[in-house]
């Protein structure tokens, strides 16, 4: 008996996997500072979850349509129309899983076998693993330190081919925190019009934006990009409700239809109950996402101040999400206890073990000398793990 060749070659999330490592050596009693976590360490605000009880009171617990609720649906279009200026009809949305179900369900109803998709880098360390899932081809483009790792379309014209299907835009980014401006984006939507190219637009992080900024949905600049984009998003970071694993997507009617069936029969429906906190959290208030982003924000400030007397890091300033991308290759060939620093991999293990710290080795994310760290942790603990980390940088010889 032997597995297939698809199931062998998929990578487990090494995100996840240093996560509950962190986790497990907290369960056996040791102080650890995990700075892994993709989530929010805010809870779920009161209103989301009283309307999740009351779904559960009112009997809300069958099977929905296997899309997603006419009601969210209607929701999720009238916040692209107030918050994105994008126009999108129930049949174009399709509820899913969580964001990562809904990218999942993407590159299913996409590609086919040996079709590109070019994925800009640093890039979350799922997408390549989703391409290569639904038969496709992950085709990196590396995004260069001093671009602020942003890629351009110059960039993108260099490793396009015959195969090339679609692009893969993720601003606010994870790892990197940065944000696409409206004129990059715009040059990046000429691009994918140019050569008939899908783009699929994860936007995950965009109510966690710092400095000012404001959030450009690319398809948002005309009808030509607007139909060839497929946007992406969830609650799970802005509303604290990763658990609750609700994502959406929009996408043109044909598309939007397409997914919907392979979704019913990959999983029915997303979550009745979900379903119901999720209608809650678009329409109901929104000061709790405004507070989350601003103790985000004084998070980052700190971390940045901490990070910057740190001479061997190179940080790039986030201006979103809640990530901070450092690159540590000054430290490659520095030794600590006769080990080596060979790359982040490394780095990453000695520290969790000498100084009981968690952070994110980047390799996954295509920069094997970068590290990750969240600020999605309190304040306490933020300080409490950078003192550790500068401690040990300073030991290395």
């Amino acid at each position: 008996m032997e597995l297939s060749k698809k199931a062998k070659n998929i990578k487990p999330s090494s995100t996840l996997a240093v996560t509950a490592k962190a986790k497990k050596m907290k369960a056996e009693g040791i102080d650890v500072v995990g700075f892994g976590a993709g989530e929010p360490d805010f809870d779920t605000p009161e209103h989301i979850k009283e309307a999740a009880i009351q779904a559960i009171s009112d009997g809300f617990t069958k099977y929905t349509p296997a899309s997603g609720t006419d009601e969210l649906k209607k929701a999720i279009c009238e916040k692209f129309k107030k918050e994105n200026g994008l126009d999108y009809a129930p049949n174009q949305i399709v509820i899913s899983n969580g964001a990562k179900h809904s990218l999942t369900n993407v590159f299913m109803a996409i590609l086919n076998a040996g079709d590109e998709v070019i994925i800009p880098g640093p890039y979350w360390l799922s997408y390549p693993e989703m391409v290569r899932l639904a038969d496709g081809v992950p085709v990196i483009v590396h995004g260069r330190k001093e671009k602020d790792y942003k890629v351009t379309a110059e960039d993108l014209e260099k490793y396009l081919s015959n195969k090339t299907k679609a692009i893969v835009i993720n601003s606010p980014n994870n790892p990197t925190g940065v944000v696409y401006s409206k004129d990059e984006l715009k040059e990046i939507a000429d691009f994918a019009v140019k050569h008939d190219l899908y783009v699929i637009s994860d936007e995950i992080y965009e109510k966690l934006i710092y400095d000012g900024l404001e959030h450009v949905s690319i398809a948002s600049f005309n009808e030509e990009i607007y139909k060839r984009t497929i946007v992406i998003n969830g609650v799970s970071k802005s509303y604290a409700m990763t658990g609750w694993r609700i994502g959406y997507l929009a996408a043109v009617p044909e598309v939007a239809k397409a997914i919907s069936n392979l979704q019913s029969h990959a999983t029915s429906n997303p979550n009745s109950i979900a379903q119901k906190a999720t209608v809650a959290a678009l329409t109901g208030p929104q000061d709790c996402v405004e507070k989350m982003r601003i103790e985000f924000e004084k998070r980052r400030n700190y971390m940045l101040e901490r990070l910057s007397k740190i001479s061997s890091f190179s940080v790039v300033k986030p201006q979103g999400a809640f990530y901070v991308f450092i690159d540590i290759s000054q430290l490659v060939g520095k030794q600590f206890a006769g080990k080596s620093i060979e790359n982040a991999d490394v780095f990453s293990d000695i520290l969790l073990e000498s100084e009981k710290v968690a952070v994110v080795s980047c390799t996954d994310f295509g920069y094997p000398s970068c590290i990750r760290l969240s600020y999605a942790i309190s304040l306490e603990n933020i300080q409490k793990g950078l003192d550790r980390i500068e401690n040990f940088v300073n030991q290395l010889g």
